[in-house]
Order: structure tokens, then sequence, then C-alpha cells
């Protein structure tokens, strides 16, 4: 006879997982530039926030900071 037992591992701890959860305040304006966009791409807000500041920090550049000097 087949094994028939339902095995189930232990969930991860939220946090675990390589993201984290914190609350931004933003305005309404913005809000609904990005609702636009999750409407017309069919991404959700969470994964256009997240492209979006990922785009941001990687081109950011400190106004006297080691990037800029470099640059130069």
């Amino acid at each position: 006879m087949q094994d028939e037992r339902l095995v189930i591992s232990p969930k991860r701890p939220k946090g675990d997982d390589g993201y984290r959860t914190f609350s931004i305040r933003i305005k309404e304006e913005l809000v609904e530039r990005i609702n636009a966009v999750s409407a017309e791409t069919g991404y959700s807000r969470n994964e256009l926030i997240a492209r979006f500041l990922e785009y941001a920090v990687e081109r950011c550049v400190i106004a006297g900071g080691k990037k800029e000097e470099e640059g130069r």
C-alpha cells in the first residue's frame, strides 16, 4: 500500500524570506499615478514600488559623496 501521509514543513518566520515590511507616507497624487501604472501593466502596487525603489537606489548619487567624486 502507498504511503499517504501529508508532510508539512514548518513555516519560515516573517522576515526570514529576505523581505521586510514597513509603511511609507506619500502624496495621494503619487498613489494615483502608481495605481494607474499598476492597472496598465498588471503589476501590483507593491511590485512596482519595489522596482521603482531598486531603480532609484542603484542610480542615486549623494552630493559630495564617493560615487559622485568617482564619476568625475
